[in-house]
């Protein structure tokens, strides 16, 4: 079973960028897709993005796309979220996801970190 440890959360003003990592451990980081969601007070968790074990397919929500770009480094067992342009209502806690498949992690997650807090303010 992988365990997930995501980190690079914090407050920013808006229009502002942040970078999410995720590290991986126990498991073999490049068999898995691996995602991105975010929950927000009050709201169910939601995808962001996701991406292909390899890297070479990626998945976005549309409330981020050309904001958000979602990568890894299979050397270091991470996977990161650039952040750009950040809004308000990109406020949420942000975790990441491991699964067999793109599909599978972009429609259901899989393993879950705790989850790392971003805070837009305005």
């Amino acid at each position: 079973q992988v365990q997930l440890v995501e980190s690079g959360g914090g407050l920013v003003q808006a229009g502002g960028s942040l970078r999410l990592s995720c590290a991986a451990s126990g498991g073999t980081f490049s068999s898995y897709a691996m995602g991105w969601f975010r929950q927000a007070p009050g709201k169910e968790r939601e995808f962001v993005a996701a991406i292909s074990w390899h890297g070479g397919n990626t998945n976005y929500a549309n409330s981020v796309k050309g904001r958000f770009t979602i990568s890894r480094d299979n050397a270091k067992n991470t996977v990161y979220l650039q952040m750009n342009s950040l809004k308000p209502e990109d406020t949420a806690v942000y975790y990441c996801a491991a699964a067999p498949n793109l599909i599978v992690v972009t429609t259901t997650g899989g393993s879950w970190g705790q989850g790392t807090q971003v805070t837009v303010s305005s």
